[in-house]
């Protein structure tokens, strides 16, 4: 791997421990008995933040840098650590013309790996052998024109495949079974199964209120085709016309049996539940405003939700697709949500808008509510935890 300016700046810094105070967690609320650690990109200030969460409370214990580039930002967008812990991985999602995948060991936060991907590499999932990670493409620049899903083996770090699939992909996740990957079209309002074993579309799905409909086989191919009249540049922030019945998908989220799949419609306030095994529609469930990310717990009982234009995180009960409740956030324009391994807490980012400081929250998912909040880079999006024991 050739080491350019920046690597040898983050080879330099990985070793180096910041520690910043966290805000004072909500009074009243149980402290953790055992420490939590998050990663959580920085898109504007290419920054890698390793925020921690423990009896103390949350701090970030350090940044790590990332990108080729001193001049333009690499942008960090996806964020994935691999199953045993051992190494993380992350998407640069600005490039030229393309983007990359870098992996990380987790021990040293030194960069061991690099793979040129797409335009505009953004949601990183590994899979749960950790012999691979599926990244979208969700290509946000130039004419709209189909994208793809890139498959990258984590050991060489080697794109092995990269499947064609619709116009701006987004939400890259597979089943907890790692035979189906999920990702979301953000212009073509479908969701896209792939067959992770064998690398090709099996099935896609419309999801336009009124018209749902399950398909076999890949989406049609519809490049500047497609409908001209989504959020493109506001990534999500642009509320609906009066009369638009559209879906704009940003997520796509299976349950942790693999028998749903939830997709974000960010557009029309909904998520829309869809049966695997008969690819039908289950139901619409009202969400909070802009609904963007949306995660799982483990143990299949509940699903979240960021609410990009509502400054707030839902939780839903997964059975009844009832909200259990509606969290604010300490900042405007929230992004990711990832949660721990034991289901008790979440972490949330939220962007901040201009040049405001970005924050992460931390849930309490038995009292629901924001039990801590820590200050990060600008433009905070990528987040997820490290593995237990980790």
């Amino acid at each position: 791997m050739t080491v350019r300016p920046r690597l040898v700046v983050a080879l330099i810094l990985a070793t180096t421990s910041l520690t910043i105070t966290s805000l004072t967690p909500t009074p009243g609320a149980a402290q953790p008995t055992r420490e939590y650690r998050a990663y959580v990109l920085s898109e504007s200030v290419d920054e890698i933040a390793i925020v921690r969460f423990g009896p103390a409370g949350a701090s970030v214990e350090r940044t790590v840098p990332i990108g080729l580039s001193l001049m333009d930002p690499d942008g960090p967008h996806g964020v994935a650590v691999a199953p045993n812990g051992e190494f993380y991985f992350v998407s640069t999602a600005h490039g030229n013309p393309f983007g990359s995948l870098w992996k990380f060991r987790a021990s040293t936060n030194e960069p061991v790996g690099r793979v040129e991907l797409g335009n505009f590499p953004a949601t990183v999932q590994v899979s749960p052998d950790g012999y691979f990670a599926w990244v979208a493409n969700f290509n946000l620049h130039g004419a709209m024109e189909p994208s793809s899903v890139s498959v990258v083996e984590t050991g060489e770090m080697i794109e092995i495949a990269r499947i064609p699939t619709c116009t701006m992909p987004h939400g890259s996740r597979l089943n907890a079974q790692g035979t189906k990957h999920y990702s979301a079209c953000m212009m073509d309002e479908e969701l896209v199964e792939i067959d992770a074993r064998t690398f090709q579309v099996a099935r896609h799905f419309f999801l336009t209120k009124g018209s749902e409909m399950g398909m076999r086989g890949a989406p049609p191919l519809r490049g500047t085709t497609a409908r001209q009249d989504h959020d493109r540049g506001g990534h999500g922030m642009v509320p609906p016309q009066p009369g638009d019945v559209g879906c704009s998908p940003t997520w796509a989220q299976p349950s942790r049996d693999g028998t749903r799949v939830w997709v974000a419609c960010n557009k029309s306030n909904e998520l829309v539940e869809i049966d695997v095994a008969t690819w039908q529609l289950v139901r619409r469930i009202p969400a909070g405003d802009g609904v963007y990310n949306l995660a799982a717990t483990h143990d299949g009982t509940r699903l979240l939700a960021t609410n990009k234009r509502g400054q707030s995180v839902s939780v839903f009960d997964a059975a009844s697709g009832k909200e259990l409740a509606r969290i604010a956030t300490s900042k405007r324009v929230v992004h990711g949500v990832t949660v721990t391994a034991d289901d008790r807490y979440a972490f949330v980012t939220n962007e901040g808008v201009g040049s405001e400081t970005a924050t992460v929250d931390v849930i309490d998912l038995v009292t629901l509510r924001r039990v801590a909040t820590v200050e990060v880079g600008q433009q905070a999006g990528g987040v997820d935890v490290t593995p237990p024991d980790a």
